[in-house]
């Protein structure tokens, strides 16, 4: 009998939290230059995210650095970040292997990068298609998009933002 109990709760545990995780965040998607793939409700369902959608060729792809401080500084406190590579605005690499060199090699990226996929429009991936509908489509690269733990967009930052910005600073520590 005990053992069944046992065995119910480790059912139940891991469903009743992907229970609560919105139904656009219930996807899994390739990793940036990975056969890899990542559930994002499995992956990050539960934690604060900041979800930006990035391009390796583009004036603001410096801003890489700054999203790793900002991953680095808050992580331990549960933010999470995630990059959307994305030739919506013809900025990215031809090829995969060139976008993660920039954003591996280049930059020192460790947050989560995902393989280029469409960010703005009817093409847009589930998670962008749900962020644009909660506030609005990136008009360029390096819109940040804050996401409350329970997946609801809090804020949404232009790509003139920068990530050590106070204002996008105050924001994270207001949802952590």
């Amino acid at each position: 009998m005990f053992r069944s109990v046992i065995a119910l709760l480790a059912i139940l545990g891991p469903m009743s939290a992907l229970a609560a995780c919105p139904d656009y965040l219930d996807h899994s998607m390739r990793k940036l230059h990975s056969k890899e793939e990542v559930n994002f409700c499995q992956a990050f369902g539960d934690k604060p995210m900041l979800i930006v959608n990035t391009a390796s060729h583009c004036g603001y792809t410096p801003q890489f650095k700054g999203l790793e401080a900002l991953y680095n500084k808050y992580r331990e406190q549960g933010l999470v970040v995630v990059g959307f590579a994305s030739d919506d605005f013809r900025q990215e690499a031809r090829d995969e292997a060139s976008a993660a060199e920039v954003c591996y090699v280049n930059y020192g990226v460790t947050f989560t990068m995902i393989a280029p996929s469409h960010v703005k429009g009817a093409e847009a991936n589930p998670v962008f298609q749900a962020l644009n509908s909660q506030s609005q489509p990136p008009g360029w690269n390096f819109n940040k998009y804050l996401v409350d733990a329970s997946g609801k967009v809090v804020q949404h930052f232009g790509s003139n933002t920068k990530p050590d910005s106070q204002v996008l600073e105050e924001a994270i520590e207001s949802i952590l």
